[in-house]
């Protein structure tokens, strides 16, 4: 068990030298759903009981000293369109999410593709970013720098990122369909299997590295919606009777 204390988030350590932002991911510990969602699934779109999935982001949310109220999310196309965020609330086909406004905090839903928070201190605008191979090879998170840059005049060289907890290489198992879209380095041929293996992370990573991000303002997760599926919801293990987790990033003053 990787999560000793059985919290119901994470937090990551890239962003803990920002004053007043607020970052987290959150794990399967500590809602009250049952069964297939045990026990925090905070997904709206799955066939959960809405009032434990509405319990379960009271939850979440509150631990982090924050009310629904204040959150802001989108329902997911596995596409690349980018949401500048105003005030809460939700939007539907949208994968990623910008703002500049503190008190509304940004959120993408997970339970296997890759998680991207970004925040710039300088300029106080954050983005959420839920990449799928699909998001990923249509390079979602180049575009969403470009975006923050548009908007807030954002820089790369400030901006500190985290990429979360996703399926891992070992476990993305897809055919050439798939592996076509992605260059060499980021996947592996599997003479066994006759299946080729994917990093999201690994992709997602270069592109963030590509947008001008240094190497030391980011931090990749070291678990997997798979290999500790005991901690965080996977689709694809579960075949797709499962919860969801949140990532969320925001800041709480400006």
């Amino acid at each position: 068990m990787i999560i000793t204390a059985k919290s119901c988030f994470l937090k990551p350590q890239i962003f803990t030298s920002i004053p007043n932002l607020i970052a987290a991911e959150s794990t399967r510990h500590g809602g009250v759903s049952q069964g297939a969602y045990t026990s925090m699934n905070v997904g709206i779109s799955t066939e959960d009981d809405p009032a434990a999935v509405e319990e379960n982001r009271r939850i979440f949310f509150n631990s982090l000293g924050l009310q629904a109220q204040q959150i802001a999310s989108a329902y997911q196309v596995h596409g690349a369109e980018i949401l500048k965020v105003e005030t809460p609330g939700r939007a539907e086909g949208y994968d990623a999410l910008i703002s500049n406004v503190p008190h509304v905090f940004l959120t993408v839903t997970i339970a296997d593709c890759t998680p991207i928070l970004i925040a710039d201190p300088h300029t106080r605008a954050v983005a959420a970013i839920h990449a799928g191979w699909r998001g990923t090879v249509a390079e979602i998170v180049c575009k969403t720098m470009v975006r923050l840059q548009e908007e807030y005049g954002v820089q790369a060289e400030n901006c500190f990122a985290y990429i979360g907890t996703c399926i891992d290489e070992c476990s993305f198992e897809v055919n050439a369909d798939v592996a076509d879209y992605f260059v060499g380095e980021y996947k592996r041929w599997d003479a066994a299997s006759q299946k080729y293996f994917v990093d999201l992370k690994a992709a997602n990573r270069a592109q963030l590295l590509q947008s001008g991000i240094p190497s030391t303002q980011i931090e990749v997760s070291p678990y997997s919606t798979v290999l500790h599926n005991a901690d965080f919801f996977s689709y694809r293990k579960e075949k797709g009777i499962t919860g969801r987790m949140l990532n969320l990033i925001g800041f709480s003053a400006k």
